[in-house]
């Protein structure tokens, strides 16, 4: 098996378009809700995923393209998703891939239309206000108002139309496997309690953090689903943003999540997955793998071990100090206040020295707790690791973003306990809920009337 690395950076656009599954999982669905995904307990410090470090050590013309069950998707609006993809890898699309990733963006909006049809068929009402609301919390993630963000999109060939109904279509599809499949899935207490024993059996196994993306494949294309398997995996290779690609082209119900099946063991997945992900390690993506109704390529985010202590599950107490530097600012006019900032953060005297210098520095101070230590950049996890409370770590970042130190205030060392009877119930729900919304979108789309202009 051939693996690569997992590009880790997500920059400011990959976090507009695509911070919209986590939070429509949010919006009030018509029966009982899905736990959503958590966020990164870092995201409020927008650390860099691969900062330098510094110091010593311590619009188309708009024409019918597909229209599905007498609704039209035009040209227009597969050139829009095409560009929110552009974007969200925060790269052009080369010339050469152009004209298939249009294919597979028209097949994604397909599928999304028929998940917003059959929502409505349902009588599942998304309003304005759910997909307004929504839209502000992404703009604000990006530090942005709806307005800028609208305006930002347009420049880059996108719109906000286009993200909207991107949004539309994840509430509908969240609501819809809350009323008609959710509500049928049904996990047994000795199920639960089966998982746990085994758990505690196997104290000290490793576990890992997997993302996913799902390419189903049946004997009609099999060749055809390979290939745009191959070619998913060339882009990642090239640098593409698995999250982003996962999104837009997994056909999981873990797309929305970015393609995140959180933490599993090997043997809870099918055998050419688990061979797979136990000879990866963390920041490795596989190549397609053949699987059971298609092809799936997976990503190791992560490994740690069964019930056992692991200092990077310590929540940490930080105060960031970070300072600005104007705009144009070269350098060699930068490094001297960089050098004064990195002789103080040595000599910082506690977490209450973060003011002295801010004042100092005419930098700012953030206050972040409960922060998971496995949740920062490899980097600053190999550094916190080592610190004692008081410290702070080297200045990193950048000229142009801010020169930054954490400061560890606190350290509180995570129990390594079983999970929660709730927690193993969820997953397991999730588990089968996953394997009927495909079976579910697949009858959809065998039903579905579709002619292609």
């Amino acid at each position: 098996m051939v693996s690569i690395p997992l590009v880790r950076g997500v920059s400011l656009t990959l976090g507009l378009a695509l911070a919209t599954a986590a939070i429509a999982q949010q919006a009030q669905t018509g029966g009982q809700a899905q736990q959503p995904a958590q966020p990164s307990s870092a995201a409020t410090l927008n650390l860099p995923q691969n900062p330098e470090l510094f110091g010593k050590s311590l619009p188309s013309v708009v024409k019918a393209t597909a229209i599905v069950n007498g609704e039209v998707i035009t040209q227009t609006d597969v050139d829009q998703r095409l560009a929110l993809l552009s974007i969200a890898n925060n790269t052009p699309i080369p010339a050469a891939e152009i004209d298939r990733l249009r294919q597979q963006v028209l097949s994604n909006l397909i599928d999304e239309t028929l998940q917003i049809q059959a929502a409505r068929n349902e009588e599942i009402e998304i309003t304005d206000a759910d997909v307004d609301k929504t839209v502000a919390r992404v703009a604000t993630n990006a530090k942005q108002t709806p307005d800028q963000m609208a305006a930002y999109l347009k420049a880059r060939g996108s719109s906000i139309r286009s993200i909207r109904r991107q949004i539309t279509g994840e509430i509908a599809w969240r609501r819809l496997q809350s009323k008609k499949i959710e509500s049928s899935v049904s996990v047994g207490d000795e199920e639960v309690q089966a998982v746990i024993d085994k758990m505690n059996a196997s104290k000290g196994a490793e576990e890992f953090r997997v993302g996913e993306i799902f390419i189903s494949a049946n004997s009609t294309n099999e060749q055809q689903a390979l290939a745009n398997a191959d070619r998913v995996f060339a882009a990642l290779q090239q640098g593409g943003s698995f999250v982003g690609y996962a999104r837009q082209f997994s056909e999981a119900s873990t797309a929305a999540v970015g393609g995140d099946l959180g933490w599993v063991r090997p043997e809870q997945m099918p055998d050419a997955l688990a061979q797979a992900i136990r000879q990866m390690r963390p920041g490795m993506v596989s190549r397609p793998i053949k699987v059971q109704g298609g092809y799936s390529i997976v990503a190791v985010q992560d490994i740690r071990k069964i019930l056992t202590a692991d200092p990077r599950n310590a929540v940490l107490s930080l105060k960031q100090v970070t300072v600005s530097f104007p705009q144009g600012t070269n350098r060699a006019a930068a490094e001297p206040i960089v050098a004064r900032f990195a002789t103080a953060a040595q000599n910082i005297g506690g977490c209450g020295g973060a003011e002295r210098i801010a004042g100092e520095l005419n930098a700012e101070v953030v206050q972040s707790d409960d922060v998971k230590t496995r949740d920062l950049p490899p980097a600053l996890q190999e550094m916190i690791l080592d610190m004692q409370v008081g410290q702070a770590t080297r200045p990193f970042g950048s000229i142009e973003e801010g020169v930054r130190v954490l400061v560890l205030c606190g350290r509180d060392e995570a129990d390594p306990s079983a999970p929660s009877f709730d927690q193993v119930y969820a997953q397991l729900n999730e588990e089968r809920v996953n394997l009927r919304s495909r079976r579910y979108l697949r009858d959809l789309r065998r039903d579905a009337i579709i002619d292609y202009r």
